[in-house]
């Protein structure tokens, strides 16, 4: 078992305190395998990154993203990074895990289930499959 990398761990868990309603909300449905059995976890470092939530089973980081983030080129690098890690990424709106969460819940079962498994760029949500098949 690898050591701790403690000064991660503790961003992590400031993280966690600061989480935003949306994310809330979102990880009341996720905590305890609620979303079908599979395990979600918060605020997970991956590189210089820390994902919002993560299922490490299925390999897939669900971002909630408010409008700070339409169009950042520095998401861009971080979906790229996380992707060459081996994590699929998919993004979704703040405003759609307040509005539409049943919809929001959905679409990350589709993903865990395998159903989406190419690029997809829409106007409520972003996914983007993992480049290989390892994380590092």
């Amino acid at each position: 078992m690898r050591g701790r990398n403690e000064p991660k761990v503790a961003r992590a868990r400031e993280l966690r305190q600061v989480e935003n309603d949306a994310e809330e909300r979102l990880w009341h449905e996720l905590r305890g395998r609620r979303l079908n059995g599979h395990k979600f976890v918060r605020q997970l470092p991956i590189g210089p990154y820390f994902a919002d939530f993560a299922c490490r089973e299925a390999n897939l980081i669900v971002e909630v993203d408010g409008s700070q983030h339409a169009g950042r080129s520095r998401d861009r690098y971080r979906d790229e990074t996380m992707n060459g890690n081996g994590w699929s990424v998919l993004r979704v709106w703040h405003a759609d895990v307040l509005t539409s969460l049943a919809g929001v819940l959905d679409t990350i079962v589709a993903a865990l289930d395998g159903r989406l498994d190419r690029k997809m760029i829409g106007v409520d949500a972003k996914f983007l499959p993992a480049t290989n098949s390892e994380r590092r």
